[in-house]
């Protein structure tokens, strides 16, 4: 009942925050849904997390609230969980976000502590919060920062205008889980300039910890049975990685591997184009006139019906990251 209570409490309280804000939820023409409808897009998923993780605050956080069960059973309920928030925050009903808004403000109540080690600006027994809005502020950047960026990569251009708009539609975030207002960015100029005083002050420092979690997420265990699948998804999320932070994760990037992310590149944009909608884009992305949806359909059939590869994705990096598992021993030393 207390459990209940509380994620009820959070459903009022986003509810209200979003009636006083007023900011209007991107729809049908958006450039939200332009670039989230695309399945391939979440290939920009691995970036954003590893540039989460090197935020010291972010990592722990990760490290001391991960209680994730060991397995690919477990991996896929988690991937269920994340994609079913992201469709409904993107393309649900308002009553459908504020619902996926207050489940992440209940776990973000449990996520909290002190730093055992210091890490970069950061003090040993500096404390931190899931709740902090500056923690809250990076981690939506690093999205902000890495979406359109893939969708370049694997779909095409978005113009100078849409990519400011990217930014400004996301703001609906603030009152979703209760940021200051005006504290995300709702611009490109905005977001590039957070972006590089934070790689530049400090905030950024990754430890250890943090590269074997990244080398556990980007080389599991076995990873080499389904190298198809894993490869690019390495490739991508090292190569668009900024150097400074690539680096301190201790990957290489040589003409060799920069070729290579060039032909799985031009690959994978091949491949899209000859798939039909049904399965490049969400399903729940598309919509009739007068906005009513085509499709209803549980999220983890829309995860089916937009391939097998979404799904793999989606475990690369949810499995391996709340597994808390180190450093596979086939993981290659340096090499991407």
């Amino acid at each position: 009942m207390a459990a209940v209570t509380a994620i009820e409490r959070h459903r009022v309280a986003a509810r209200e925050r979003v009636r006083r804000a007023g900011i209007p939820r991107p729809g049908p023409d958006s450039v939200s849904w332009k670039v989230n409808r695309e399945v391939v897009v979440i290939a920009g998923w691995g970036r954003a997390i590893l540039l989460q993780l090197a935020h010291p605050l972010v990592a722990a956080g990760v490290e001391e609230h991960s209680s994730f069960r060991v397995g690919v059973a477990a991996s896929a309920r988690r991937l269920r969980s994340t994609i079913r928030a992201m469709l409904a925050l993107t393309f649900g009903g308002e009553e459908e976000a504020i619902s996926a808004a207050a489940a992440i403000n209940l776990i973000h109540d449990r996520v909290s502590g002190r730093l055992r080690t210091p890490a970069g600006v950061f003090p040993q027994g500096t404390a931190y919060s899931a709740h902090d809005p500056g923690l809250l502020c990076w981690v939506h950047a690093t999205l902000l920062d890495s979406i359109p960026l893939t969708y370049e990569l694997l779909v095409g251009p978005l113009t100078p205008a849409e990519r400011d708009g990217y930014c400004a539609e996301a703001a609906i975030m603030e009152p979703l889980l209760d940021i200051p207002a005006g504290l995300l960015p709702r611009s490109t100029r905005v977001l590039d300039a957070y972006m590089e005083e934070m790689l530049a002050g400090g905030h950024i420092a990754v430890t250890p910890r943090t590269r074997a979690l990244a080398r556990a997420a980007l080389f599991p265990p076995g990873w080499r049975l389904f190298w198809p699948a894993f490869r690019p998804l390495q490739l991508i999320t090292v190569g668009l990685l900024p150097p400074a932070v690539r680096e301190a994760y201790g990957f290489q990037w040589t003409r060799r591997e920069a070729r290579a992310l060039d032909r799985w590149t031009a690959a994978l944009r091949i491949v899209r184009r000859l798939l039909p909608a049904s399965v490049r884009e969400w399903p729940s992305s598309r919509m009739g006139s007068g906005g009513n949806p085509l499709h209803r359909q549980p999220v983890f059939r829309t995860v089916g019906a937009s391939g097998w590869g979404a799904a793999a994705l989606g475990l690369l990096f949810a499995s391996v990251l709340l597994r808390r598992r180190p450093a596979p021993p086939d993981a290659p030393s340096g090499r991407v």
